[in-house]
């Protein structure tokens, strides 16, 4: 297979993921895993693929297999939704992380068994009143290239945590204060800063990974939900980094490059907007000039089942809307697109149009160069299909 592009694909409530050839769009293999897979990531060498279900069961899929399998699985508490694995030089494999809402800790475990290594407790004094919170959740991880780190955000204290895994048995923590209601989040273009929402309090927390301090609180719009982002250059601000919203319209772009565009840097310097509030992923490539805006949670089916594209070279051009659910040709049921995945090459876009347990799902795939339909992929086995996540892509936080 071209494991490079190879699609590991949420099939949310049947407690299992797809792996799909993107070549052949073929399913490779159904693989058992925990309840409602959240997210996935790869180690370092694209070997171990790590998923993680909202049950707190996280697997280990052995990519090298001649057929891809689990090898080692644990649960690392009742209820979770994070896991990452180290990516800094000379740890390539070595460990893993996941994060628990309950009980609320992260486990950092050996990449290659899941054998748990450190239990750490995230309770603690929130940012703002510095009360004691009983409970407070481990939202998203992510691993640093700078530092031997994992960047690990706790929800209800609002607090990023660096964990520096170089010396377990002397674990080294430092604590930043950003704002209450972390949740997910991503790299910006240079992999120094990471943006990490702060949903409920309608901010960005931009956090240099270099430095292992806060760079900047950034107002955006109502919760903001980016995954995690997309990274392009503004043809007038320079690079930036953008989230969509799951209360309104808007899509932020955040500047970026405090270098060459220092004026521009760590502040909204665009607001697009959008077909409407419920949008939960934003998406792009480096060899796009589309940027892809869901809106699976809007009321209105017209948005929900389909998705906004701006083209990135003319920002002020009205958005064009695809209609990826018609394109699907289901049945009844809800047909939620959710999303965007890119493959390797940066020229497919695969789409889920997500709808109920017992009704047909699909995959869709668009020409990024064309903007036209072309593939659907279709199978019994795609039951709720969601979270998509391209090997090479999640290898290298492309996004």
């Amino acid at each position: 297979y071209n494991l490079k592009d190879l699609f590991c694909v949420t099939l949310r409530d049947e407690g299992q993921i797809a792996l799909i050839d993107g070549d052949s769009k073929k399913i490779i293999k159904i693989v058992d895993t925990g309840y409602a897979v959240h997210i996935s990531r790869m180690s370092t060498s694209g070997r171990y693929l790590f998923v993680i279900g909202r049950d707190a069961r996280i697997n280990l899929i052995d990519l090298w297999m001649a057929e891809p399998s689990n090898v080692a699985e644990i649960k690392i508490g009742m209820e979770a939704r994070s896991v990452e694995t180290s990516k800094y030089k000379g740890y390539e494999d070595k460990y893993a992380i996941g994060g628990a809402y309950w009980p609320p800790q992260f486990v950092i475990m050996d990449g290659d068994t899941l054998k748990p290594r450190k239990i750490v407790a995230t309770r603690g004094m929130t940012v703002d009143t510095q009360e004691y919170h009983p409970e407070p959740r481990v939202a998203a991880i992510v691993a640093s290239h700078k530092p031997p780190e994992f960047i690990v955000n706790i929800t209800e204290t609002g607090k990023v945590m660096m964990v520096d895994y170089s010396d377990l048995d002397n674990l080294k923590i430092t604590t930043i204060n950003a704002a209450r209601y972390l949740h997910d989040g991503g790299w910006d273009s240079t992999q120094r800063y990471f943006m990490s929402a702060a949903n409920k309090s309608n901010k960005m927390a931009v956090v240099d990974s270099k430095a292992d301090k806060l760079v900047k609180l950034v107002e955006v719009g109502k919760i903001p939900h980016p995954g995690r982002g997309a990274n392009f250059k503004d043809p007038k601000y320079g690079p930036v980094w953008a989230t969509s919203h799951l209360g309104d319209a808007s899509i932020a772009l955040i500047g970026t490059d405090p270098k060459k565009h220092k004026k521009n840097a760590w502040k909204v310097v665009r607001n697009l907007e959008g077909q409407g509030g419920g949008s939960l992923f934003i998406k792009t490539h480096p060899k796009s000039t589309h940027l892809y805006v869901d809106t699976p949670l809007n009321p209105d089916t017209a948005k929900s089942q389909s998705v906004a594209v701006f083209d990135l070279k003319d920002l002020d051009k009205p958005y064009k809307v695809l209609p990826i659910a018609d394109w699907a040709k289901l049945g009844e049921g809800p047909k939620r697109v959710v999303q965007p995945e890119y493959n390797v090459k940066g020229d497919e876009v695969w789409f889920s149009v997500w709808s109920g347990k017992k009704e047909e799902s699909a995959i869709v795939i668009v020409d990024d160069k064309t903007l036209k339909l072309k593939k659907v992929i279709k199978d019994k086995r795609l039951v709720t299909p969601t979270g998509k996540f391209n090997v090479y892509n999640t290898m290298h936080d492309v996004y």
